[in-house]
């Protein structure tokens, strides 16, 4: 009995993958703006419907692909090793996530991660949707930041804000990297150096109890 909630979650997702996958191949193949929620569902066999119930919106099913890095850097806060601090966890973590040639750095030359990429930044309305998924993260990290730090709010929220923001400026600029014909490994110490750039000036920036 026990088990049983865990295997419907499970079935859950995989039909959100599926839903996901179906979608992001017609987005990539047509465009995004050029198929409509009911081509997808004919393509996944399922009804419209079903479909919303899964994704409450278009855009939905094209960020599902990065939904699991949602709230991130708020983990990496809450997880980090004993006296380690807030901002060194998440400079350590970003520059392992650039080794690992994670998508979500950009850093990625993965043929169809590329091609998601320059889908993402090319459709106004998936950046908007993403502006809100930006919002949860700086929302989920400075409750976090707030657990380490209770002083106050307002500089929880603005330091959130910041490191967040940092984030999506280095991923952004290492996928034109990309996008104008650098390969990973050869932007990969650029990227490395940026990263750290952009950490030192967070740390030059943000009160002491964060760094």
């Amino acid at each position: 009995m026990n088990e049983e909630p865990g295997l419907r979650e499970r079935k859950k997702q995989r039909t959100r993958q599926t839903l996901s996958e179906a979608a992001i191949a017609l987005f990539l193949e047509r465009g995004f703006d050029q198929v409509s929620v009911a081509e997808v569902a004919a393509a996944a066999e399922v009804s419209k419907p079903t479909l919303f119930r899964y994704f409450p919106a278009k855009e939905d099913l094209a960020l599902h692909r990065i939904a699991d890095h949602q709230g991130e850097a708020a983990r990496v806060v809450r997880c980090r090793e004993a006296g380690q601090s807030p901002l060194a966890a998440l400079r350590a973590h970003f520059h392992a996530r650039l080794d690992a040639r994670d998508p979500v750095t950009g850093l990625c030359d993965a043929p169809a991660v590329l091609a998601f990429r320059d889908m993402l930044y090319a459709t106004p309305s998936l950046q908007a949707r993403l502006a809100r998924y930006t919002a949860e993260d700086e929302r989920a990290l400075a409750e976090a930041l707030l657990e380490t730090d209770r002083t106050d709010e307002v500089t929880t929220r603005l330091a959130a804000a910041q490191i967040i923001a940092v984030h999506h400026v280095l991923a952004r600029d290492n996928w034109l990297r990309l996008a104008a014909g650098g390969i990973t490994d050869g932007v990969l110490r650029a990227a490395h150096a940026d990263a750290e750039r952009a950490y030192d000036l967070l740390g030059a920036g943000l009160t002491s109890q964060y760094l």
